[in-house]
């Protein structure tokens, strides 16, 4: 169910409740089953005699290619396992669906999931935990990761997620531009600005060469770059628990008083620009900079734009920046086959041996032994920013947050208005908390 509306989430908390019966509860999931069409799928190549895992995920685009060649290449190398892959729509759809089969018992072998949606998943009644002993046994083992990801794939003393990468809101730069606007070092990168005042003049030198906006970030919806520079103050909004707010009103309002002032006041960045005019506004050349996700990387590249990549800057006193990772997940089944789940681990851990590939997308490695190996280093821009993934500041807790949630959705509705002039920033801050009291009012209905 997480993924829903709020008014969707209302209804289905109060259908799935007590006075609903198992019956009629795996009927209704069954019709939701029904109504959502696979994106697509891969096939098995299944040989006789071999091990059928089912997965599903969610990756499209450049991610999606990458993802399906580096299944391919698992295929090619474990012939004794039958992969099918079946893609679905990104967002709410995907989380829908797999809540609805896993509530059923019906899941797939394993699933993709986004590590900021696994607590409002419910990992008790919608996944089952992997066994420890099994995962050492393919070398995924603690040590393997970073201490903060790997502790939130940990519910209750259970692993309940395995991580494949770490990917953040970044610092894109014109090597180009920002040389002209005398911001390159003796080093060749950017020399990166600290404190807002800073950041200011570096966006006002990079606009006069570009003669358009210093540095290009999504104007409609600026959560992440919101709530990057909220987690740079220390800022809190919602209680582990996700239930009580704790959004600073203050500290809000200076962060959205920075966006108006780059957005409205000396028109740094623009003020109405969605995703792909985000990208376009940096690959053209007519911004300098772009704060945006690391996973367009290879869009420039392919372009053949000459830039760099960097952490977020030390805008309010660290370099946090809004992040997530991409896990593997064990939907909830009723009977779970050890031999399909021996197969299932055997293919998470040659995902994580081969994630160098996935690397090449942007994303940081979350398997350590490919994040310090030489091979990662020389991968450049990518490379360049993976210490990014030790400075992620995660979506808030609650049923209602992670990537593409209704927490997203809402939040953006305020600081949005911000970035086009239609709010103050003070009305803005106090709008967003009255959001989250209401999104946290509402039961989880899971």
């Amino acid at each position: 169910m997480t993924g829903l509306t709020v008014e969707e989430i209302t209804v289905m908390h109060q259908y799935v409740r007590p006075a609903l019966s198992r019956r009629r509860f795996l009927t209704a999931a069954g019709a939701a089953l029904a109504g959502t069409a696979l994106l697509s799928g891969c096939s098995s190549g299944a040989r006789p005699g071999a091990t059928l895992v089912r997965e599903w995920n969610l990756f499209s685009g450049g991610d999606g290619q990458r993802h399906v060649s580096m299944q391919d290449t698992f295929r090619q190398r474990t012939p004794g396992t039958a992969l099918q892959a079946t893609v679905l729509p990104w967002g709410a759809p995907f989380y829908t669906k797999l809540a609805m089969a896993a509530a059923g018992g019906r899941g797939p072998d394993l699933a993709t999931m986004h590590l900021s949606r696994l607590p409002g998943f419910s990992p008790a009644t919608l996944l089952d935990p992997y066994p420890s002993d099994l995962l050492a046994e393919y070398g995924i083992t603690q040590d393997k990761f970073l201490p903060d990801v790997w502790n939130r794939c940990v519910v209750d003393g259970q692993v309940y997620a395995v991580p494949l990468d770490t990917h953040m809101i970044v610092h894109y730069y014109n090597t180009e531009i920002c040389g002209q606007a005398g911001l390159i070092g003796a080093d060749g990168k950017l020399v990166s600005p600290r404190g807002p005042d800073e950041l200011l003049e570096q966006l006002r030198a990079v606009k006069q060469v570009t003669g358009n906006f210093g540095a290009s970030l999504e104007a409609e919806q600026p959560w992440r770059f919101f709530a990057s520079l909220y987690a740079q103050m220390g800022g809190e909004m919602i209680d582990a628990n996700g239930t009580r707010v704790l959004l600073d009103v203050d500290r809000a309002t200076e962060v959205l008083e920075l966006l108006r002032r780059l957005a409205i006041d000396e028109q740094l960045v623009p003020g109405s620009a969605d995703y792909p005019a985000t990208v376009a506004l940096f690959g053209g050349g007519q911004a300098g900079m772009s704060f945006n996700g690391e996973w367009e990387v290879t869009t420039y590249v392919d372009a053949g734009l000459p830039f760099g990549m960097a952490q977020m800057p030390d805008v309010y006193g660290s370099r946090l920046a809004l992040g997530d990772s991409h896990t593997y997940v064990l939907p909830k089944q009723a009977v779970r086959d050890p031999e399909v789940l021996r197969a299932t681990v055997e293919y998470i851990a040659a995902m994580l041996e081969d994630s160098l590939e996935w690397a090449k997308g942007g994303h940081v490695p979350a398997y350590q032994p490919v994040a310090r190996s030489a091979e990662y280093a020389a991968l450049k821009p990518q490379s360049e920013y993976a210490a990014s993934a030790g400075a992620v500041a995660f979506d808030p807790p609650g049923w209602f947050s992670g990537s593409g949630s209704t927490l997203e959705t809402v939040a953006n509705d305020a600081l949005g208005s911000v970035m086009t002039g239609a709010l103050q920033p003070p009305a803005a801050a106090a709008q967003l908390k009255t959001a989250l009291q209401r999104l946290v009012s509402i039961p989880s209905p899971v």
